[in-house]
């Protein structure tokens, strides 16, 4: 059973950082990409970033370029996005996504950047 769990959301002020945290079990990341998105009510869930482990070939949403990076622990099965120089526009669920033969997402954590 394919597994994803996100956690490391939280409020933080603009400007500021967090690091969130996907664990990842029932796959392997030889057969996945991985990736986070994020959806504001009201509004399409939309990709943020994602990575090929296969390739090491990573994507980014234009808006996150510069201000977020994804990487993964293989050996520990996880996900990780750092970011960055956060602006309000950032305010969102974020949710973490196994795509390959299938389409899975984890459940998702609050991202608040006040200004």
């Amino acid at each position: 059973e394919v597994q994803l769990q996100a956690s490391g959301g939280g409020l933080v002020q603009a400007g500021g950082s967090l690091r969130l945290s996907c664990a990842a079990s029932g796959f392997s990341f030889d057969d996945y990409a991985v990736g986070w998105f994020r959806q504001v009510p009201g509004k399409k869930r939309e990709g943020v970033s994602c990575i090929s482990s296969n390739n090491g070939r990573t994507y980014y949403k234009d808006s996150v370029k510069g201000r977020f990076t994804i990487s993964t622990d293989n050996a520990k099965n996880m996900v990780y996005l750092q970011m960055n120089s956060l602006k309000p526009e950032d305010t969102a669920v974020y949710f973490c996504s196994a795509i390959g033969p299938g389409v899975y997402w984890g459940q998702g954590t609050q991202v608040t950047v006040s200004s």
